[in-house]
């Protein structure tokens, strides 16, 4: 099993090796998407952990008797859709087709082909499309 998880990080606990306590103690696998640490002040992580669903509740489970919040997360974007006019141009600049227009031109998203580049977010002209990150 494959989730997404929004690490956020108390200053005292910057420099712990987290990442590291996934993969020995929990038996997972962490690639991380993106990282924004300042050591001894806050931390914000966003993980895709792969492993037995047992395991990642477990972990789930340490890393908030820690002190650090956890976020299940499908994607790190948000569409606002009353905002959003369906005009395609973060459509075009979504190289792996996360963001596709259907046969009646309606905007849908994909959360589990995202890969958190961030174009999207550019090519949107109403700015309706924001990172959670």
């Amino acid at each position: 099993m494959k989730t997404r998880l929004l690490l956020s990080f108390p200053h005292n606990l910057t420099a712990e090796p987290v990442t590291y306590t996934l993969v020995k103690r929990y038996d997972l696998i962490p690639n991380i998407l993106k990282a924004d640490i300042d050591h001894n002040r806050q931390g914000s992580l966003l993980l895709e952990i792969e492993g037995e669903q047992a395991n990642i509740e477990d972990a789930v489970m340490y890393l908030r008797g820690s002190g650090i919040d956890v976020q299940a997360l499908k994607a790190a974007i948000v569409i606002d859709e009353e905002r959003c006019v369906e005009c395609s141009a973060c459509v075009a600049a979504c190289e792996i087709g996360a963001l596709r227009c259907d046969e009646e031109f309606k905007l849908k998203f994909e959360a589990d082909k995202c890969i958190e580049c961030m174009l999207c977010i550019q090519a949107c002209p109403l700015r309706a499309i924001r990172s959670i990150f």
